[in-house]
């Protein structure tokens, strides 16, 4: 098969299309046959050199795909050869062909289109992950997302309206803003114009934000902790700001607040497994109905993902960036 390689951290240009071995379904693994997959923040850090996979993951970049499966390891049970699905990687998403862990699989949800089910996987688990398992959102309650236009905030801010919360998000110019506007945002900062702090409490009463989702890390922790309601809770899921920041434990406790920190790639496959079903029994029932949908910026060919990688880069997208290889029927 062929698969983007990186056979030197670098720029985009160290993503090379290369001929490599097929993958082998080990036990309780099955094999996809690639149709799509999805450009993810963390493939961009692979690329760079400052995210490996983890042990034993593929060392192609990819954490998302949809395909049909061709074949099923030892041990795997409810599948079967044919199948269209959609899948979590740990890892090899940018190939023709990846092996997967059969927990980490989800059918493709009715009414949805194989090819855009690549851009589901990753968004819903970390979202529902981090917003509903952790910081437990609740009806009514106050969401702030930052960058609510990418791929995460476009999903974040459909979850939230779909179980009753109200969502504030930063973006960063009108036209974006106006996009999270369309998937249900209620209170719009432009983050190059506005101080969120300021905006959030003026559209709550002052009360603050009851759960924020925060890719950014080190430069927002203060500001996202004065930004938190009472017993608010910040679930940190990206370092775009920088990994070491202060934090104001005297803030926080005054606040009686909680800041999560987690990540996906690396966790243990039953955790997968579990954030996967979860994800099966809330979300594509959702997505089934029309309430919620992948919001996809562009598809490019898998060979050219440095192109890719270039749109994500540099934020002209909304939504989710899809890579097709040649292959894809």
């Amino acid at each position: 098969m062929h698969a983007i390689t990186i056979p030197e951290p670098g720029g985009p240009e160290a993503l090379v299309w290369a001929e490599v071995p097929d993958p082998v379904p080990g036990d309780g693994e099955v094999l996809v046959d690639v149709v799509s997959s999805a450009v993810n923040r963390a493939d961009v850090l692979q690329r760079q050199g400052f995210y490996n996979p983890p042990p034993g993951a593929s060392p192609y970049p990819g954490l998302e795909c949809a395909g049909r499966v061709s074949a099923l390891g030892p041990g795997v049970t409810g599948w079967a050869v044919g199948d269209e699905v959609c899948a979590l990687l740990a890892g090899g998403g940018y190939a023709e062909k990846v092996a997967v862990p059969a927990g980490q699989l989800l059918p493709v949800p009715e009414g949805l289109d194989l090819a855009s089910a690549a851009a589901l996987p990753e968004v819903t688990a970390t979202v529902w992950s981090n917003v509903f398992m952790v910081a437990h959102l609740r009806p009514a309650e106050t969401l702030l997302v930052h960058g609510g236009s990418s791929g995460i905030g476009t999903m974040a801010i459909q979850l939230a309206k779909a179980v009753g919360a109200r969502v504030a998000v930063t973006a960063g110019g009108p036209e974006k803003l106006a996009r999270c506007a369309e998937l249900g945002a209620d209170i719009l900062i432009d983050y190059r114009e506005q101080d969120f702090v300021e905006e959030i409490r003026k559209a709550t009463d002052g009360a603050g934000a009851d759960v924020i989702l925060d890719i950014i890390g080190a430069k927002y922790l203060d500001r996202n902790v004065q930004a938190l309601a009472v017993n608010g809770r910040l679930a940190i899921i990206g370092l775009q700001g920088g990994a070491k920041g202060e934090l104001n434990l005297g803030a926080l406790l005054t606040k009686r607040a909680a800041v999560t920190a987690t990540s996906l790639r690396g966790r243990p496959l039953a955790e997968k497994a579990a954030i996967v079903a979860a994800v099966r029994e809330h979300v594509w029932p959702l997505i089934a109905e029309g309430v919620v949908k992948p919001v996809i910026d562009r598809t490019v060919p898998m060979r050219d993902a440095a192109e890719g990688h270039r749109v994500m880069e540099s934020s002209a997208h909304i939504g989710k960036v899809l890579l097709k290889p040649p292959t894809a029927a």
